[in-house]
């Protein structure tokens, strides 16, 4: 910091001023993209497969916000720690969420879904739209009833985790493309967990 005072000194005050400032936001850009980059990433939500607990705009079809909310999933965590049952997710889906349906979901890329299945359980939904796994039926306090799976037909499979992968829904069950058509989430597909909503800003909530 002394040599660039003394690099400064010589300058009129005005330039003085406008170098030092100059400095200063240039290094607060580096600080926020560094963040960015390697601790935290914003995210916006955009499909209705997580409705109601994370919104997307109307009018999308199941959609419940005015705009989309945004969140920041933490990009270290799982460097620290194994992933919880119950996190909502940043991930990157697997290939074959890229291929048509009904192998896939048309789409591929990056996905955000709660953590259903730990590596080495069995996971299955019964008649009802009701999770188990390993034989006892999951409390999910954030699925509504009429957010169960509607595809009747589809209901009554089991599917097993492999070691070292996860397995992923929707909290609208019924409009969400996930692991019960792609298959389990290896850990290093998977990003972070969801830590902050800060948009819209009557909705800002920790996870």
């Amino acid at each position: 910091m002394r040599l660039l005072d003394r690099s400064t000194s010589r300058l009129p005050q005005p330039w003085r001023t406008i170098v030092d400032w100059g400095i200063t936001i240039a290094f607060a850009i580096v600080l926020v993209l560094v963040f960015e980059a390697e601790i935290a990433k914003p995210y916006r939500i955009p499909s209705s497969s997580m409705e109601t607990t994370l919104h997307c705009a109307e009018p999308g079809p199941e959609c419940l916000g005015a705009s989309a909310d945004r969140v920041i999933a933490n990009r270290l965590a799982y460097d620290f720690r194994s992933p919880h049952r119950g996190e909502i997710v940043v991930f990157q889906a697997p290939a074959r969420a890229a291929t048509p349906p009904p192998a896939g979901c048309g789409q591929g890329g990056t996905y955000v879904k709660r953590i259903v299945g730990l590596p080495g359980e069995t996971v299955h939904e019964d008649r009802a739209g009701y999770i188990w796994i390993d034989g006892r039926k999951l409390a999910e306090p954030y699925v509504a009833p009429a957010a169960r799976s509607t595809d009747v037909a589809q209901r009554g499979r089991t599917w097993h985790v492999p070691s070292g992968s996860y397995f992923m829904l929707g909290d609208n069950r019924g409009f969400s493309c996930d692991s019960r058509t792609w298959g389990s989430v290896p850990r290093s597909n998977l990003v972070g967990p969801i830590i902050l909503r800060y948009w819209p800003l009557d909705r800002i909530t920790g996870f």
